[in-house]
């Protein structure tokens, strides 16, 4: 039986699909408008070229740009391959011609496939599994603009009111508030810290009286005005709205998290885990598919989560292992927080760090230990359909 292999380089508005043999001879070459017609009628001509024998199809992505394509391939029961970008991009130095073409690319994607052993199928997730990779991702972005408005917002405040900055977490909602109306120097002393505590109260902050006593109190430490306060003034209240916007919005993203988060089949026992809550574990589900199918053992999931030490061995030098290049970084993220975290509240995940540090292991090293253990045992406890249970300490006999 012969096969054929299909390389796709997406694109925004256009895809390059090139089909090529077992030979690796070229036996089609098309661009295509980003539209169901269109692609339809690509995915039609390959299987006629294919003439009922297998197709296997690569891509350099999995979602985003490519999303309609790949909705297709599923619709029609083809076998999908990823291929990484960085993996193509690595593999084009390999292949005669100079220059990049979006052709080139394709042929490189459709070659890859057909030689190598080890890229990943791509698999239909559950609808809840992409609901919560999409909702993650977006509160990914969120998180990180808010994390560049509050670096704005320090280093604008430093260059007019340093003290203020040192005396205020700017990450918190009460100093965010305060920063909406009083920015400099002389508006802080001129409103007092009785008045400036009864402000705050009034739009419910917490700790009014310590907040106005530590405004108030830089204030009485600066008596001169930078040139442009009143610009810089009106840049921080910007700032500050922008920050407790932000907020909200992730605030309002994590509560549809968790909910989605909760209706899936796994939730109950993800959440058994001690260290995974619904954000972690909706992390989890993204980066999975919803279930561990892909994953015949709980090896092959710790590789792809990044917790098995790849070998960097060279002539005389061997025995040395490093963090391998490829894999899936927030995954990796998932298993090391809920570890770091589950030291303080699981007595087994305790005595495992202890353990570990008493052999001489760094707390990051020794973390890491235990996030690879605890991928075991979640795989384990997903296999089985069952929640997780502490066990009480195995006592020696006297």
């Amino acid at each position: 039986m012969s096969r054929i292999w299909a390389g796709i380089d997406s694109g925004k508005t256009h895809h390059h699909g090139l089909v090529i043999d077992t030979d690796g001879r070229k036996l089609l070459s098309r661009r295509v408008l980003n539209d169901e017609s269109e692609l339809l009628q690509l995915l039609a001509d390959v299987l006629q070229i294919a003439d009922g024998d297998p197709v296997t199809w690569a891509i350099d992505m999995t979602g985003g740009e490519p999303a309609l394509l790949i909705a297709l391939l599923f619709n029609h029961g083809q076998e999908l391959l990823y291929i990484p970008g960085k993996t193509v991009n690595r593999a084009t130095d390999g292949y005669r011609s100079e220059g990049k073409t979006d052709a080139r690319d394709a042929y490189v994607i459709a070659d890859q496939a057909r030689i190598r052993r080890d890229l990943n199928p791509v698999r239909p997730g559950d609808e809840t599994a992409i609901e919560l990779g999409l909702l993650t991702g977006h509160r990914t972005d969120l998180v990180r603009d808010r994390t560049r408005a509050v670096n704005r917002l320090r280093s604008t405040l430093t260059s007019m009111f340093p003290s203020l900055e040192r005396a205020l977490e700017v990450t918190n909602t009460g100093p965010l508030v305060l920063l909406t109306g009083y920015q400099t120097p002389a508006a802080l002393r001129r409103v007092g810290r009785a008045r400036l505590m009864r402000w705050l109260q009034a739009r419910s902050v917490r700790g009014a009286e310590a907040l106005a006593e530590a405004a108030v109190s830089a204030a009485e430490r600066q008596h001169t005005a930078v040139l442009g306060e009143s610009a810089i003034a009106d840049m921080v209240k910007t700032l500050a709205l922008e920050v407790i916007a932000l907020n909200e919005k992730v605030s309002e993203i994590d509560k549809l998290v968790a909910t989605r988060f909760r209706r899936h089949a796994l939730a109950e026992i993800i959440l058994s885990m001690p260290g995974i809550g619904p954000l972690l574990g909706a992390e989890f589900l993204a980066a999975t598919g919803g279930d561990l199918s892909g994953f015949v053992s709980p090896d092959r999931l710790a590789a792809f989560s990044g917790l098995v030490p790849a070998p960097h061995d060279s002539g005389k030098v061997s025995g040395n292992l490093r963090r391998p290049r490829s894999y899936h970084r927030r995954l990796q993220r998932v298993f090391y927080q809920s570890a770091m975290t589950s030291v303080s509240c699981d007595p087994n995940s305790r005595a495992f760090y202890a353990r570990k540090r008493k052999e001489g292991k760094s707390h990051v090293q020794a973390v890491l230990a235990l996030a690879r253990r605890r991928v075991n045992v979640l795989w384990a406890l997903i296999r089985d359909r069952r929640r997780y249970e502490v066990l009480p300490p195995v006592v020696a006999a006297a």
